[in-house]
């Protein structure tokens, strides 16, 4: 069964999923709003799940040598007591993350696209609705009203502020986080930071992370990122906040982040971060079906968003090259899916709150609770298939579809 499929949205979960489907020997039209992509965005973890998702495409090597091995990850109160502190190796040796530079996963899935047979690309076309069509459905183009298609299979993948969830029937619920996050990415040239992703707390208001992240999409000058929790109601308090005494407050807290303080000069050095918690059950309705962070985004406390995007994205070839029908094979892969992405956000939406909340007790208990849990070998195993990705529940473990 060869579709003519929609799929909306180059980011992770489209540019991966074009490939995968092209590659199945369906013709696949991917549409941008965006006229001329470019590599851009801040620092994320590759995990595990996510390179064995790479491997499949033929891309893990050339995107993990542009990112920085990561072996643990570590988090302490401004006090110096360990809070988290999780190896890889203690799950299996030899097992590792990777810092990455957005722009760089972006760059590979896209650029193979771009060559893929069987892939037609549509760049500044900003898909705002879906029409029904007998055959399937047509994309209706915002401000213009233009039609394209219809095609036989649409997948969205167009992010977590995606209108095209409001033309389908499934449940679904969209909350923004109160809190967010501010970041920037600079050059490391000594590469000081190196191996860990390294976080520093102070109650449930104050997180700041250091992430290195390789060597981004050009250059040979390693990368750090820096994150810094921030409600979002208090952005422009921030933007009005003495800029030098902030970077005082940071240095005050995390003594490491001087070489990256130093070359923040102003708040527009910082860019701000929000996030969406989406909850939808099924993934698919009809002829359409939702892939990425336009289906599941949550809070990036676990740093699963690119990686569960391109779980999505083979589980769905998979199951399509399963399915008697379009619908069947729609249907299978929400199946196939709900284990991996319910245990995740649950996870996520229950431990948000210890991290970025105005409710100061649930600080104390994160600082007692999780460094015990971190000493105990069953439970610091299971903290780490979590971190890995590949975590399905309690003592479950996710692998790759079979192909």
């Amino acid at each position: 069964m060869k579709l003519d499929v929609a799929v909306v949205g180059t980011g992770t979960a489209g540019s991966a999923t074009a490939l995968f489907l092209a590659r199945a020997g369906h013709h696949v039209t991917l549409y941008e709003r965006v006229p001329d992509p470019q590599p851009l965005g801040a620092g994320i973890m590759l995990q595990p799940s996510g390179m064995a998702v790479l491997e499949a495409l033929g891309l893990r090597e050339q995107v993990v040598s542009r990112g920085e091995r990561i072996e643990a990850l570590v988090a302490e109160t401004t006090g110096g007591r360990r809070v988290l502190d999780l190896s890889y190796a203690d799950l299996q040796a030899g097992l590792y993350g990777v810092g990455l530079h957005r722009g760089v996963l972006f760059d590979a899935l896209f650029q193979s696209a771009k060559k893929q047979l069987g892939i037609t690309l549509k760049l500044g076309v900003d898909v705002e609705d879906l029409a029904w069509h007998r055959d399937g459905h047509w994309l209706v183009e915002a401000k213009t009203g233009r039609r394209f298609g219809p095609h036989q299979l649409v997948v969205v993948a167009n992010g977590a502020r995606s209108s095209l969830r409001d033309d389908t029937s499934q449940y679904k619920t969209v909350d923004r986080y109160p809190f967010g996050a501010l970041w920037a990415v600079v050059p490391d040239p000594e590469h000081r930071f190196t191996g860990r992703l390294y976080q520093v707390v102070r109650g449930t208001k104050t997180m700041i992370g250091l992430l290195p992240t390789g060597l981004g999409p050009t250059g040979s000058t390693p990368l750090v990122s820096m994150f810094y929790s921030l409600k979002a109601s208090e952005l422009e308090a921030f933007r009005q906040r003495d800029f030098g005494e902030w970077k005082a407050h940071v240095l005050e807290a995390v003594p490491s982040s001087g070489p990256v303080l130093d070359q923040l000069d102003g708040h527009d050095s910082l860019l701000f971060a929000d996030y969406h918690d989406v909850v939808m059950w099924p993934w698919n309705v009809g002829r359409v079906v939702y892939v990425g962070d336009s289906a599941h985004a949550t809070s990036p406390q676990l740093g699963q968003g690119a990686n569960l995007a391109l779980v999505d994205a083979h589980t769905l070839a998979h199951a399509l090259g399963r399915g008697e029908s379009i619908e069947d094979g729609l249907y299978l892969y929400s199946r196939l899916r709900r284990s991996h992405l319910a245990w995740y956000q649950f996870v996520t939406r229950w431990l948000t709150p210890f991290f970025q909340s105005d409710f100061w007790p649930l600080g104390i208990a994160r600082d007692v609770a999780m460094g015990l849990m971190c000493r105990l070998p069953v439970l610091r195993g299971e903290m780490v298939a979590m971190m890995a990705g590949i975590s399905l529940g309690p003592f479950r473990r996710w692998s790759p579809p079979s192909t």
